[in-house]
């Protein structure tokens, strides 16, 4: 039987001490595998069915790892197109509560519509921040800057209260701390970080339908999501929507799908799988073992990170301009909001926080 060390070794085999992957993660093996499988494919003009299949396969295994119905997952390519769908389904004057310094693709499409009304408040004060007549709360569960999370359970609460949704994107938990998505109306993630994919791949997972969604379906479906990116993809049918509009929308969230990257999501299915197959609290226990032994070893070089108790992220102040030093050994990390941000997961060892301190201690 593989162990969790067996299975890591067996797919990574990074050429220095990688510690960003708050930034992108490392390919697994097998990911690597399938995208030149799916490149050849495409070079000998085989038929590309395997490929449509792996986009099905990835988000049956989302949807496990989220702990919804595979019908409430739609398949797309991008947070920020996701958030834009969202925020076009939005009355006009409507509030939206974000946390400040939140990552650009959470926030920014609320702000482009112009005429909504987006308040932003400290992250630790969201949730007592929600009033009556906001109508969407949007947050990312880890903060992409500095790796603090958000108090979900009681966001949702303060929702509840006043009757606003909540919109999480989960891109720096994913894959590390386990997705409660039937817990909020809107759940996203991209998965090259935490979820060990490549870039082009992103989930979205919807509320239940609240009617019969045969025939083309209208806003109130799917939390009141409007498809209005809607192509071929989105066609009960696919095969058969190619051409003039839409006879039947998907009665799934698939009607929310945007054109997928075939080879990305012949990748991504394998990344995910292999999550899966380690299993999220093993990732989580892994990950948060090794971002508190850095937290211990700060502290003896007499640094306090930024307080995020229980998360895989670490962001220091005042050790952002150390980047270039830890490049040129041959460790990669990562420099935000002026901080050294450093992040583990499944790939690094105790050997290699130790590096990195002997480094930092100079």
């Amino acid at each position: 039987m593989e162990t969790f060390e067996s299975l890591v070794r067996a797919e990574f085999a990074p050429k220095n001490t990688f510690l960003n992957t708050a930034s992108n993660g490392l390919l697994p093996a097998r990911t690597v595998a399938a995208l030149q499988e799916a490149a050849l494919l495409r070079a000998e003009g085989s038929p590309l069915d395997p490929l449509y299949e792996d986009v099905e396969t990835a988000r049956a295994v989302f949807a496990r790892l989220a702990g919804v119905a595979v019908g409430r997952v739609a398949a797309g390519s991008s947070v920020s197109a996701h958030t834009g769908l969202v925020a076009a389904s939005l009355p006009a004057g409507a509030e939206v509560l974000t946390a400040e310094g939140d990552f650009t693709s959470v926030v920014n499409p609320f702000h482009a519509r112009g005429d909504l009304k987006v308040r932003a408040v400290p992250l630790e004060r969201l949730a007592e921040s929600v009033r009556p007549g906001t109508a969407l709360v949007a947050v990312s569960s880890a903060q992409s800057a500095d790796g603090r999370i958000a108090d979900l359970p009681a966001l949702r609460e303060a929702a509840r209260e006043h009757g606003a949704r909540t919109y999480v994107d989960v891109s720096q938990s994913a894959g590390w701390l386990p997705i409660k998505a039937d817990a909020q109306d809107f759940t996203v993630s991209v998965g090259y970080k935490w979820l060990l994919g490549p870039h082009g791949v992103a989930f979205l997972v919807v509320p239940e339908n609240s009617q019969d969604s045969a025939g083309s379906g209208g806003s109130e479906d799917f939390g009141g999501l409007t498809p209005i990116l809607a192509g071929w993809v989105a066609g009960e049918n696919p095969w058969d929507s190619c051409y003039g509009p839409l006879a039947e929308l998907a009665h799934s969230a698939r009607r929310f799908d945007l054109p997928p990257d075939l080879a990305a999501y012949a990748g991504m299915r394998r990344s995910l799988e292999l999550v899966e197959e380690l299993g999220v609290d093993a990732l989580h226990a892994h990950d948060l073992a090794l971002a508190d032994r850095f937290r211990t070893g700060l502290a003896a070089l007499g640094h306090e990170p930024v307080p995020a108790p229980g998360s895989a992220i670490v962001s220091v102040p005042g050790l952002g301009d150390r980047r270039p030093r830890l490049n040129s050994a041959g460790i990669q990390t990562a420099e935000r909001a002026g901080n050294l941000r450093v992040s583990f997961h499944l790939y690094n060892t105790s050997d290699d926080v130790d590096r990195l301190l002997d480094v930092l201690s100079g």
